[in-house]
């Protein structure tokens, strides 16, 4: 039918005086123009009634995955597919005089299509990636750097595809074969993401490294957030919001110190000292004791351990007139059990984690007093408050047991000692 009617047109333009080589022309070049244009209307039609119809569809579903497709263009894509399709089948038709130019455009053709599916394929990865985020298994198991690879082998196998089509080759082995003399280069190039897949597998499998985990790693200057995880890199921000790039495989030859046990674990090391004068150690004496049993974390343990001294003082007949004889109570040891008790009590200090009041090794800086214990708080700026919070009471409350706290002597102590008078 459709030859009938091109021989009718040539015809017409014959019958005008026309050549019957222009005519033929004409009245090809003529309709080619036409399947264009029929092309591109069901490219709109596709495009503004089919996707149309499933835009509605995909508001009225219940489910959050056809709405990620549509807004990753997945459909808006494949609509390309159609105008090309119809090219391709009914270029033969209309150009059956013209065999070799048929030839190279539905090469063309065949090349474009796969460039469609091509794209197609990597809008719907780009919209697995966004959907696999909202389950609760992203958190542990990103797979970024999986699609990331699974991206540049097929889009190898369609850059392979589209040369062996528009270069007219039957077999592809050719091209693969010609990459082969490549390959040393095509290493180099797609070393970073060779090494980065490999870092990634290892920092999956031996669950190492996750989004939201807080990492230091002062190689790269980075101390702070992990917020990607990505093919050759992983994005840290850090606490002065800035953002550290680090080598995905660099995180597996290099060390990083990794917060997320603590996090877990919920408690937060508070671990710092205090240094006491030492020439303020001294033992108590009865109104030391009972100025102490009127604090009221301290009154059961100075009550109990002074029954127990005074009985092993009697037991063995110890001289109480001289205080180095027998055993005896200290104003730090005092101290030392009042930090104990006072954390103990503390809401916010976590008492069923390592918890530590002891002495470091005494030095020219006096004998250092260690707070080690951990607080129920995690988040840096409240953390930060408790620990300043129990060392400004700590600091306040030594004077009370008759220590003092070591300090190297500044200008006012040296005018003290010279007797030094000024305005």
């Amino acid at each position: 039918m459709f030859s009938q009617f091109k021989t009718t047109i040539i015809d017409w333009f014959t019958n005008t005086g026309m050549s019957s080589e222009t005519a033929i022309i004409i009245t090809d070049v003529t309709f080619y123009i036409l399947l264009i244009i029929v092309s591109g209307i069901t490219y709109y039609l596709t495009k503004k009634v089919l996707i149309k119809v499933i835009h509605k569809l995909t508001l009225k579903s219940k489910s959050n995955w056809d709405d990620v497709l549509i807004d990753q263009m997945v459909f808006n894509t494949l609509a390309y597919f159609v105008p090309l399709y119809i090219l391709y089948i009914f270029t033969p038709v209309v150009l059956d005089d013209y065999p070799l130019y048929v030839s190279g455009i539905r090469s063309l053709l065949s090349a474009l299509m796969i460039l469609v599916i091509l794209m197609s394929v990597n809008a719907t990865l780009n919209a697995f990636a966004i959907i696999y985020q909202s389950f609760k298994i992203a958190k542990t198991k990103p797979i970024k750097g999986y699609i990331q690879i699974f991206k540049i082998i097929i889009f190898t196998i369609g850059t392979i595809l589209i040369l062996t089509t528009l270069f007219g080759l039957k077999n592809p082995a050719g091209i693969i074969g010609g990459l082969g003399a490549f390959s040393a280069i095509l290493l180099l190039v797609f070393k970073d993401p060779i090494l980065g897949f490999v870092g990634g597998i290892q920092l999956s499998a031996n669950n190492m490294l996750l989004p939201g985990d807080w990492i230091s790693m002062p190689k790269y200057n980075a101390d702070g957030t992990v917020i990607d995880i990505a093919l050759t890199t992983v994005k840290v921000q850090n606490w002065d919001k800035t953002i550290s790039t680090i080598p995905t495989y660099s995180l597996i030859t290099d060390s990083f110190k990794n917060w997320r046990g603590m996090e877990e674990s919920g408690g937060r090391r508070i671990k710092r000292s205090i240094n006491i004068d030492m020439k303020s150690v001294k033992f108590y004496t009865p109104e030391m004791i009972e100025k102490y049993k009127n604090i009221q974390v301290l009154k059961k343990y100075v009550v109990t351990t002074e029954n127990v001294l005074e009985e092993y003082n009697k037991k063995n007949n110890i001289d109480n007139s001289v205080m180095v004889n027998g055993r005896r109570q200290t104003n730090l040891g005092i101290f030392r059990a009042y930090l104990r008790e006072y954390l103990h009590h503390h809401p916010q200090i976590h008492d069923q984690m390592t918890f530590l009041i002891r002495h470091l090794t005494p030095g020219e800086t006096g004998i250092p007093m260690e707070v080690y214990v951990f607080s129920r708080i995690q988040e840096w700026d409240e953390y930060e408050n408790l620990q300043a919070d129990i060392f400004d009471h700590i600091l306040a409350v030594v004077p009370e047991f008759d220590l003092s706290v070591f300090q190297y002597p500044n200008g006012d102590d040296f005018k003290v000692l010279l007797g030094y008078k000024g305005q």
